[in-house]
């Protein structure tokens, strides 16, 4: 199975226990901590969009 290529690199700096707590979250959903991430950014993004629409991308030209 090959991953998908990102192209985007975002470094996130966090406090002991909120890494702590992050980490121990992913792993009882049996995902790693960037997976978990990725996942909780993905619903936060699918909340908004069904509140507000959908966002385009990419976007148009003005």
């Amino acid at each position: 199975m090959s991953k998908k290529p990102y192209d985007r690199h975002l470094g996130i700096r966090f406090d002991n226990e909120t890494h702590y707590k992050l980490k121990y979250v992913a792993e009882y959903e049996g995902r790693s901590v960037s997976a978990h991430i990725l996942y909780v950014l993905r619903q936060n993004i699918k909340a908004f969009e069904e509140e507000h629409g959908k966002i385009e991308y990419p976007p148009k030209e003005e």
